[in-house]
């Protein structure tokens, strides 16, 4: 009985840590990136000024965003005018974002090289993430900018019709507290 109390604690003791050296390491792998706090695909959204989401709050609130208007042109009627102004604010936002998104690769690689020389301190730490919140702030401000930018280009049926494209409303007429627009 001795005998067979000690193997079943033995392979209690085996089955716990075996768990426990499987526990899910969330940053196991990502040592090996180049810059620790950017994955490969964020920083290739930065490189090439994508909107990783940051103007969600103006597009699921009624101000489309060039590149999806200009990708709905045609279901949308746009002028040929409205097409042309599209366009325009599409590159100018893409070149503002591609400009603050290498600027934040910059200071997240500087940043990491702090860590990995072991030369950070409180006040370079300080600063290096003032910095950084700094350039994300500016980087979501012109994502969201271009989409304000946008809703006055369009009328309120383009609007609406945008919105049921997105999926987003299935053809009701916006409330009235919602931006009213030119054209």
């Amino acid at each position: 009985m001795k005998h067979l109390m000690t193997i079943a604690v033995l392979i209690t003791v085996a089955s716990t840590s075996h768990s426990v050296g499987q526990t899910h390491q969330p940053y196991a792998g990502l040592q090996s990136r180049s810059i620790k706090a950017l994955s490969d695909g964020q920083l290739a959204d930065l490189r090439s000024g994508r909107g990783m989401g940051l103007a969600i709050a103006a597009e699921l609130n009624g101000y489309p965003g060039p590149l999806h208007v200009i990708e709905h042109a045609d279901a949308l009627g746009l002028s040929q005018e409205q097409r042309v102004r599209m366009q325009r604010l599409f590159e100018t936002m893409r070149d503002e974002a591609i400009a603050l998104g290498d600027r934040l690769i910059e200071q997240e690689a500087a940043l990491d090289h702090l860590f990995a020389t072991r030369t950070i301190t409180a006040p370079t730490l300080a600063r290096a993430t003032a910095a950084i919140g700094q350039t994300q702030a500016e980087l979501r401000a012109a994502h969201l900018r271009y989409h304000l930018l946008t809703s006055d280009v369009l009328n309120r049926d383009q609007m609406d019709r945008y919105a049921e494209l997105r999926g987003y409303r299935g053809g009701e007429r916006r409330p009235s507290h919602q931006p009213q627009h030119r054209h």
